[in-house]
């Protein structure tokens, strides 16, 4: 009888333990699940900043020459197809076909920068326009896609050329905000606004960029971008705490935190720190990111945290 009893012990308690693991099992997998679309929102948001900042920096060059016939410092495989004068407004046409200098990105495609025939680049407050015309933009780590359309407004806020900066120049900081048209590797559109302020510091080749957040819809503030995400729900990324970028670095973001919110999907939000390495440590002593944290929850609730690879 005793015998009986016990092996009826073992047997509730090894299917009490299978009961539990499979529901952990499940649970793991509905988190990952449920993230999916916090972790591809910051993935795109990565990868369309990357795009953006490469092209803001590309126009900078163009920018900071003598004219239009004589560039100085062209970015890598990009070429000045023209330079055109129509009523007030100098048209620089710019076309990309190859990799940028960093080496990690593809670009095909085509861009205008416009500015007034009065205006000069170094003086303070002066606003160009930058336009994309299908640039298409391939990440060279796994061939990830984005093809970009649309206007931004630049502006240089205080004035000077980088070229300028650690003598003339201890700060120089820039505002971008326009709207582009997105279309993704999964072959799906949405619009994105965006709204940053770029402040470069540093010296020649030793460049460092601190972003902001400048936007403001639907009662959220400090947003550096806000549209739809792939599925096609709406979605706001705030910049909470200042995002650093390094030349040294690749230009990889080396510390700052952003928010992803998706209210249209059960309230999802994730809170995203930069700046670890591959073993999911902060890095130190100057060294350079490899990955990013994103802590996300769901109704309120926490999900948990992840780490993931740099786009």
């Amino acid at each position: 009888m005793k015998t009986n009893f016990f092996k009826l012990v073992v047997i509730f308690t090894a299917a009490v333990a299978l009961s539990i693991s499979g529901c952990k099992k499940d649970r793991d997998e509905n988190d990952e699940t449920n993230s999916n679309s916090l972790q591809q929102l910051s993935k795109d948001e990565v990868a369309i900043e990357n795009a953006t900042g490469d092209v803001l920096k590309d126009a900078n060059s163009v920018l900071s020459g003598n004219s239009g016939k004589a560039i100085s410092q062209l970015p890598c495989n990009v070429t000045i197809d023209s330079t055109s004068i129509v009523n007030d407004t100098i048209i620089y046409s710019i076309t990309y076909n190859g990799l940028n200098c960093a080496g990690n990105l593809y670009r095909v495609g085509n861009a205008q920068v416009k500015k007034n025939i009065n205006t000069h680049w170094c003086d303070a407050g002066a606003k160009v326009t930058i336009s994309l015309i299908n640039l298409k933009i391939t990440r060279v780590s796994d061939q990830k896609w984005v093809i970009l359309n649309g206007t931004k407004t630049y502006e240089n806020v205080t004035g000077g050329f980088l070229i300028q900066l650690g003598t003339a120049y201890t700060t120089i900081i820039h505002k971008a905000i326009g709207t582009l048209q997105a279309t993704f590797d999964d072959n799906t559109t949405r619009t994105w606004n965006l709204a940053r302020q770029i402040t470069y510091t540093g010296t020649i080749g030793l460049y460092v960029i601190t972003e902001d957040g400048l936007g403001s819809a639907d009662g959220y503030d400090n947003l550096v971008c806000w549209g739809k995400n792939r599925d096609d729900n709406h979605f706001y990324t705030q910049i909470t705490t200042s995002t650093v970028f390094k030349q040294a670095c690749g230009w990889d973001p080396c510390s700052g935190v952003k928010v992803h919110q998706i209210p249209d999907d059960q309230n999802k939000k994730a809170t995203v720190t930069f700046g670890y390495d591959n073993t999911n440590q902060l890095i130190t002593n100057g060294d350079c990111p490899t990955r990013f944290r994103l802590d996300w929850e769901m109704n309120g609730t926490n999900g948990g945290t992840i780490y993931l690879a740099l786009p």
